[in-house]
């Protein structure tokens, strides 16, 4: 029986652990975990996104501050904010929500967060400290931190003797995915466009992760039997089934045919989705922990 990952249940074990850190951080030290959250213009879909952010840090018992900026908002007035929040003493996590509005450059303003604030984990030390190993000092960013969560419930936090393949090179997912099943002894193969021989390379993974946008594109015959599977692919795609002009979400993954032949799945929506905005949570805690000098959580 192939098991499917039900990552709002995972998701929602690990903001558990987000809680009950919250509450024994602040009955140990008297600090409260603090998470800024910053958009600016009016994209429905950033704010949809930044309110369940919002939402989220408030239920796990956070300092939740949220700034809504105009869209005409400057390079200068956003990077003040940065600053401001920066040298803000009750604030552990800062998240930028991205895409920022054309005239703004998004990289300088991600860059001029501080490490140990980046909760997203898109600074170029926390991206650091994940390719050489020292998960330890760097923030992780959230979506591949979610997938390795999943991995290590699967076959534990020792991945020696196992082949880990990663569909996908970007800087977002791919490459520190990649790092982290290194740092965890999983022999790594990172493919993408170029590889040649591509179901090849993905039938010799014991833990093999999709990451490319492109719907639907790894096939059974992909998949070596038993291997686990985890879909971070979300793209919408046309379901005339469901009535004309419908649309569904599907993966990068054909999730029933590898269902048959793998023995663990995740499936999109509900699997690697719910993660992301829990290991957001995840971050700031343990950014907390750091800064008052305690050990944090493991998640």
């Amino acid at each position: 029986m192939t098991t499917v990952i039900d990552g709002k249940a995972v998701a929602a074990s690990v903001i558990e652990t987000v809680k009950s850190a919250t509450k024994a951080l602040e009955a140990e030290t008297g600090v409260r975990a603090g998470l800024a959250v910053v958009i600016v213009g009016d994209d429905p879909a950033s704010h949809a996104y930044v309110s369940a952010k919002s939402k989220m840090a408030k239920e796990c018992g956070f300092l939740s501050v949220q700034h809504t900026l105009p869209t005409e908002t400057t390079q200068e007035e956003l990077a003040a904010l940065v600053a401001e929040l920066n040298s803000d003493p009750s604030i552990h996590g800062i998240l930028v929500q991205l895409p920022l509005p054309k005239h703004l450059h998004s990289e300088s303003i991600i860059q001029s967060i501080l490490p140990e604030k980046d909760v997203d984990g898109l600074h170029v030390v926390n991206a650091g400290k994940v390719a050489t190993g020292d998960l330890e000092g760097g923030l992780v960013s959230c979506t591949p931190a979610g997938a390795m969560v999943f991995v290590r419930r699967t076959h534990g936090e020792d991945l020696s003797g196992l082949n880990a393949v990663v569909i996908g090179r970007s800087n977002l997912f791919g490459k520190p995915m990649s790092a982290l099943l290194l740092a965890a002894n999983a022999t790594v193969t990172t493919a993408h466009s170029r590889t040649g021989d591509l179901p090849a390379v993905c039938r010799n993974a014991d833990i093999l992760v999709a990451a490319v946008g492109r719907p639907e594109m790894v096939k059974a015959n992909w998949v070596k039997p038993g291997a686990m599977v985890i879909d971070v692919g979300i793209n919408r795609v046309p379901a005339p089934e469901r009535g004309e002009g419908k649309t569904k979400l599907v993966g990068d993954v054909a999730f029933d045919e590898c269902a048959e032949v793998a023995s663990v799945i995740t499936p999109v929506p509900g699997g690697v989705g719910p993660m992301t905005i829990a290991m957001l949570m995840a971050n700031t805690i343990i950014a907390a922990y750091r800064k008052a000098g305690r050990k944090p959580p493991k998640f």
